[in-house]
């Protein structure tokens, strides 16, 4: 048999969570907060079983939650999508990438993506006969080389996939790079995906540069959300997707066939929830509070860094402590030194080694303070 991703083995997520458990390492490596959601919203969903609410919910998502985002959005970005036609609940982000990727993207397509990328979005194009095409982003500052982009953009680029903030490098994209962005796709047909998750947790003040608040890419653009980022609850696998009409229609075509619906008790759940904004908008103050604490616990320390703008990855450069590849460090940290983290060459296709290990610090104070004391002694 032939492989259709003949390249693809186990992930390094698992690789380093089997060895963090087999170490016994705290695991600072796989990103899913360390710590309880809240009740108040689980306590919504059990409340929804109990009144009967579990059988499937409409393809598209329950109005009651459609309706609740659209809001949303327009508070936090000042575009109002149409909650009918142009907002789509999913299985999660990932589920909505690899459907948008599935629905839009044909033979031979060329997609733009941003090396360190997330491992998900080259083998859905792949699956679906496109191909990806590199802009690299380099340690320290990760930043897109429009200029790049120009060069690589040609009559078979079908589509840009932008992730801000960023993961695994955490940089935030600028209001600069979404005018530049702008300027490439104008009078074209490319659309953009836009992976904005971690869309609630942007540090310093600044804000998220959502598609959203740019009118000129929403007309062909789609952007994917995550509750399960937001509220702490990954293991929900509950998302949502926005775009115009034209593209919703031929997203929602592959999605009826791919999950067809979302788990119906938690959509219930959610589009009460969300009627309270403070429950997203203060997840800034509450992230950077533990970045901060990381930092300050981990400044003393040999490695290098640059604070996160968002997500809740922090990026650490080894390069004075050890010349080994990123790769074989991480896994001599965790079961030699009792830390595990994530490579970062691993987000690469040529597997650029810059010296950087990803760790996640959405954990407890007292599981830092550990992860800290252990990062300071190497």
């Amino acid at each position: 048999m032939t492989s259709k991703l003949p390249n693809v083995g186990t992930t390094i997520f698992t690789v380093m969570s089997k060895l963090a458990v087999e170490s016994g390492a705290v695991n600072l490596g796989q990103g899913f907060p360390g710590f309880a959601m809240d009740e108040k919203l689980s306590n919504l969903v059990h409340q929804y079983m109990i009144k009967g609410f579990n059988q499937y919910a409409p393809m598209q998502g329950i109005p009651e939650l459609r309706k609740i985002i659209s809001e949303k959005i327009h508070s936090c970005y000042g575009h109002r999508y149409d909650w009918s036609e142009e907002i789509t609940i999913t299985s999660g982000g990932t589920q909505a990438i690899f459907t948008a990727i599935t629905a839009l993207i044909h033979e031979n397509d060329e997609v733009i993506l941003f090396p360190p990328a997330y491992d998900c979005y080259a083998p859905a194009i792949e699956l679906n006969g496109g191909k990806p095409v590199y802009a690299e982003l380099r340690y320290p500052d990760y930043h897109i080389n429009w200029e790049q982009v120009k060069k690589l953009v040609n009559h078979k680029t079908r589509m840009i996939l932008i992730n801000s903030p960023h993961n695994p490098s955490g940089t935030c994209l600028s209001e600069s790079d979404m005018l530049e962005l702008s300027k490439i796709v104008a009078g074209t047909d490319i659309i953009v995906l836009s992976d904005e998750v971690y869309e609630h947790i942007v540090f310093d003040g600044e804000k998220h540069e959502s598609i959203a608040r740019y009118p000129q890419l929403v007309p062909n653009s789609l952007a994917v959300f995550s509750f399960g980022k937001t509220f702490h609850n990954t293991g929900w696998k509950m998302g949502y997707i926005t775009g115009p009409t034209h593209l919703m229609t031929e997203f929602r075509k592959v999605h009826q066939y791919n999950v067809f619906s979302c788990n119906t008790p938690i959509q219930y759940a959610l589009a009460d929830y969300l009627q309270d904004s403070i429950t997203y908008l203060s997840l800034p103050q509450f992230y950077q509070q533990k970045r901060d604490y990381f930092l300050d616990k981990i400044k003393d320390s040999r490695f290098h860094f640059v604070p996160c703008k968002g997500t809740y990855f922090q990026l650490l450069n080894y390069s004075d402590i050890s010349a080994d590849k990123d790769v074989e460090l991480a896994k001599k940290f965790t079961t030699e030194n009792g830390i595990a983290s994530i490579p970062c060459s691993v987000f690469y296709p040529d597997h650029l080694d810059e010296k950087v290990l990803r760790f996640c610090f959405a954990k407890e104070e007292e599981t830092l303070t550990k992860a800290a004391s252990l990062l300071c002694k190497i």
